[in-house]
């Protein structure tokens, strides 16, 4: 071996043996660092009380000055009830919080019950309590000393309504509101203004007033020559083009006295040679004065002011009268107009009404979801029945307490000829199967078979294969014990499978749970499927999971 090889070895052993160094402190510190993250523990300050008594309930987490905690709130300590959740108490020790958060809890039923974990979310990591046991004793009586009364009669209690009327009561009167403020400046019969009232006038009427107006103005104080002769010109302007032609307006002087002798000549218009005459001398000055800068004496624009006065009654004179065709076609024209402001109106309050519709719903959307708003709108049958009222019931003996949306059914399921007269089973269902969500309570009672107990795993084995024998295909199992709150133990079965529709055979994707407990020779199971991707049977699903309690037969 060269001295090469010796140096390539030492180099390799120091490289392995760096690497080993790094790899074992970094673990330490990784190590660590999630001990030293925090440390959560919890302590009742007492295992035993009477019925109606209260514990206090403490947790205590121990953090850095950078994270974020999360304690439980709500009635999640079932099956004891919190009666009040404490402030958090906060004390520095170094650079670490302790953080102690407090609960009331009680139980009202006697009887040995589990405080279950507690979730305490500390930053982005999840931590769980452990499960303490509590003894709720009953309270004594020395009947010697005590008497007893007689069980007082059933008293008949109103049930409290809901506040479904307050609800209705202010959506009626946002849409009042809104549909007084629709009225008011979109229907109302708003009065006239000045402007709309002369534009409601005939045309002469019109003519007429505006001279009256003029004779009102300054102009002629003020020396405002120009402004004077440019109001007088529009004004037998405006009138000659409503009534004689049409677009005396944009012509000039030549070719609207043009057009007027044009007319004549035709004897479209009875006018006067003279008033032609009168007119275009009035408009040619007009012209002077705004475009050359001539100035007129005062007492010739009052004299042209009277001209153009009696020149709007000699046209009027020379019109043909209307005949009874122009009337009711002017009649048309009116109820056409009518028509298309009340069209106008029609469409802007549509536009209203589904802008308002699109912010309530974008609205309701932002606060609770996209997705809960339009089945809320459209109908979801999962979120029926998980906003539906709920029932709590027991079924079977010995009793399964459970909550559901709806009351389970008494059914008689059929029963082998062989395992009649030696199983009792009672079934209480809501739904099948081929419903896709189904909730089935099962209890089965087996003969006494001394020390034999019952299989769990086995008769899960089996609920499988009777769920395929009915249709289900592709299942997939999971198995996990599982702890009622009450403290019951048992089996959980659940997964996915497909099912075939009632109308098709189309395949249906779905989820089931089965829960079973089994103490001596009787089996307790629970059954449900729901819908996959389905936020609200998940929420059903889990509210029914929580909601089971075993009683003992004795009981």
């Amino acid at each position: 071996m060269t001295n090469n090889d010796f140096r390539f070895m030492n180099y390799t052993s120091k490289r392995d043996e760096s690497f080993k160094r790094n790899l074992l402190l970094s673990s330490i510190f990784i190590l660590l660092s999630i001990f030293s993250f925090s440390q959560v523990t919890s302590v009742i300050d007492s295992t035993a009380i009477k019925i109606g008594e209260q514990i206090t309930y403490s947790i205590q987490v121990e953090i850095d000055t950078t994270s974020l905690v999360v304690f439980p709130e709500g009635q999640t300590f079932s099956p004891l009830e919190m009666i009040e959740s404490y402030k958090t108490d906060t004390l520095k020790n170094n650079d670490k919080y302790n953080l102690i958060k407090k609960y009331g809890l009680t139980q009202f039923d006697s009887g040995a019950y589990t405080i279950p974990r507690q979730k305490i979310i500390i930053g982005d990591k999840t931590f769980f309590t452990d499960s303490l046991k509590v003894e709720v004793n009953n309270v004594v009586v020395d009947t010697a000393k005590q008497g007893l009364y007689d069980i007082k009669p059933i008293i008949e209690v109103n049930k409290k309504g809901s506040d479904w009327w307050k609800y209705l009561l202010v959506t009626l009167l946002i849409i009042g509101v809104i549909a007084f403020i629709m009225y008011w400046f979109i229907w109302r019969q708003k009065p006239l203004t000045e402007a709309e009232q002369i534009a409601l006038l005939p045309p002469y009427d019109r003519a007429k007033l505006a001279l009256k107006k003029l004779d009102e103005s300054h102009y002629l104080e003020h020396q405002e020559i120009k402004e004077y002769y440019s109001e007088l010109t529009f004004i037998i302007r405006k009138y000659l083009d409503e009534k004689v032609y049409d677009r005396a307006l944009e012509s000039t002087t030549d070719e609207l006295i043009s057009r007027l002798k044009l007319l004549k000549e035709g004897n479209q218009v009875d006018i006067s040679k003279d008033d032609i005459k009168n007119l275009e001398s009035i408009l040619k000055r007009a012209d002077l004065v705004k475009f050359a800068k001539s100035a007129p004496d005062i007492e010739l624009a009052k004299l042209d002011r009277n001209t153009i006065d009696v020149e709007i009654d000699h046209v009027k004179e020379a019109l043909p009268e209307p005949t009874e065709e122009e009337k009711l076609l002017d009649e048309k024209y009116r109820e056409e107009l009518e028509r298309k402001k009340k069209r106008k109106k029609t469409i802007i309050t549509i536009v209203i009404g589904v802008l308002l519709l699109m912010m309530t719903f974008a609205g309701f959307s932002i606060k609770y979801g996209f997705n809960y708003v339009k089945d809320t709108i459209i109908g979801h049958d999962s979120i029926e029945l998980l906003e539906g009222d709920w029932v709590t019931s027991e079924y079977g003996f010995p009793p399964v307490t459970i909550t559901t949306p709806k009351v389970l059914k008494r059914t008689e399921l059929p029963m082998p000829d062989q395992m009649k007269g030696q199983v009792k089973m009672s079934s209480f269902m809501y739904g099948t199967l081929l419903d896709v969500f189904s909730v089935t309570v099962n209890t089965t009672t087996y003969p006494n078979s001394g020390d034999n107990k019952l299989n769990l795993e086995a008769i899960s084995e089996s609920a499988i294969k009777n769920m395929e024998a009915v249709g289900a295909k592709d299942i997939v199992v999971l198995r996990d014990k599982f702890t009622t709150p009450n403290g019951a133990e048992g089996l959980k079965t659940s997964g996915t499978m497909k099912i075939p529709g009632i109308a098709s055979e189309e395949l249906r994707n779905a989820e089931y749970v089965l829960l079973q407990f089994a103490s001596e020779n009787v089996l307790q199971q629970i059954i449900m499927t729901s819908p996959e991707d389905d936020v609200y049977a998940d929420q059903i699903i889990e509210r029914i999971i929580n909601s089971v309690e075993l009683k003992p037969a004795e009981e």
